[in-house]
């Protein structure tokens, strides 16, 4: 998805996400990827994260790799990529069987 204009509220992808060198996003973004050569101004979550050397993101990125070209503006924290833990609960009968 490529923004070009004003987008504002929050946007959950699969996929890629790029916010080119005109486009404007305000609130909540989950990417695989977020390239940004415009201005973003929330939090942001992804595995990949660019800023670009006309980009300026402003807020809290959530990301494990994360890229700022010369030129490029950050405001604001940064934090590792929060991992989902799912624990499952097996009973103990079905737990010493399957270690026999």
């Amino acid at each position: 998805m490529q923004v070009d204009g004003m987008i504002e509220g929050k946007i959950c992808l699969e996929k890629n996400l790029m916010v080119s060198r005109k486009g404007r996003l305000k609130g909540e973004i989950q990417a695989d990827k977020i390239v940004v050569n415009g201005l973003v101004e929330g939090t942001c979550r992804a595995n990949v994260m660019e800023i670009l050397e006309n980009g300026v993101v402003s807020g809290t990125i959530y990301c494990d790799n994360l890229s700022i070209e010369r030129g490029g503006k950050f405001l604001g924290t940064t934090h590792a990529t929060e991992q989902e833990q799912v624990v499952a609960l097996i009973p103990k009968e079905k737990a010493v069987n399957s270690k026999s």
